[in-house]
C-alpha cells in the first residue's frame, strides 16, 4: 500500500481487511490497533479496482493505492439504513441539560441545534462564541481518547463547509481520563469536567475547565 498526499506513506505486505464503503471511504485495518486504521482515506473519494490494485482519489489530489497480492475473502454485504447510535441515559440527560444552560460551560456560548447532521454523524452541541465562532461540543458519561477523536473527526467535516471554519472544539463529561485531557490538549481541544447532581439542580454546575 502506498499514499501519496501532504505525506507519503507505505505499508509492506501483509494480511489485511480492507473496507470499501458505500459513503465512498476505503479504510485498512490489521488485527490490531482496535478500531482504528492503519490507514484511510475519507469520503468522499472515488474507489477504482483495476486488476491488482484498488486505487481511491480524493477531490484533494490524494491517492491510495492497495496491490492485493492474494485475496482471501470476498463479499460484499448491503447494511442498508443505519438507526444511528443510541446514547445510554446518562449521556443522553447530560447532552440534554448542558444544553439547556450552555453558558455554564462557557458564559458566551449561545446553543445553535442539539444533534447538528453530518455525513459521519450529528454532533451533540452546535454552539456560537462571543466571537462568532463555531464551537463543536462532544458530550460523553467518561471522557476516553476515542471520545477526542470523535470530536476532531466532527470538526474536521464542518471545518470544510466555509459557513462554520475554523471550528473551536469542546469536550465535556463527567469524568475525563488524564491520558484524553493530554491529548485533547495536544490538539487543541478545551476539556470541562461537569456534575451531573449539580446540573439537575438549580446551584452552579461547578464545571471544572482544563
Amino acid at each position: 500500500m502506498t499514499y501519496e498526499g501532504r505525506l507519503g506513506a507505505r505499508l509492506g505486505p501483509a494480511v489485511r481487511l480492507i473496507l470499501c464503503k458505500a459513503d465512498g471511504s476505503l479504510a485498512i485495518h490489521s488485527d490490531a490497533k482496535a478500531y482504528k486504521p492503519l490507514n484511510w482515506m475519507s469520503p468522499p473519494c472515488t474507489i477504482e479496482e483495476t486488476g491488482n490494485e484498488l486505487i481511491a482519489r480524493s477531490p484533494k489530489g490524494e491517492t491510495l493505492r492497495v496491490e492485493l497480492h492474494e485475496i482471501v475473502h470476498d463479499t460484499t454485504v448491503e447494511l442498508g439504513n443505519d438507526p444511528g447510535l443510541e446514547k445510554d441515559g446518562v449521556e443522553a440527560e447530560l447532552q440534554q441539560l448542558i444544553a439547556a444552560r450552555v453558558a455554564a460551560l462557557r458564559d458566551d456560548l449561545t446553543l445553535v441545534r442539539r444533534e447538528y447532521p453530518t455525513d459521519i454523524g450529528p454532533v451533540d452541541l452546535l454552539c456560537h462564541d462571543s466571537d462568532g465562532r463555531t464551537v463543536v461540543v462532544e458530550v460523553k458519561r467518561v471522557g476516553e481518547i476515542a471520545g477526542v477523536d470523535q470530536l476532531l473527526r466532527y470538526q474536521e467535516r464542518l471545518d470544510r463547509d466555509p459557513r462554520f471554519a475554523p471550528t473551536v472544539g469542546l469536550f465535556v463529561a463527567q469524568q475525563i481520563k488524564p491520558q484524553a485531557k493530554v491529548y485533547a490538549q495536544s490538539k487543541g481541544v478545551a476539556c470541562i469536567e461537569v456534575d451531573l447532581e449539580r446540573l439537575r439542580g438549580d446551584v452552579d454546575p461547578d464545571l471544572t475547565l482544563f
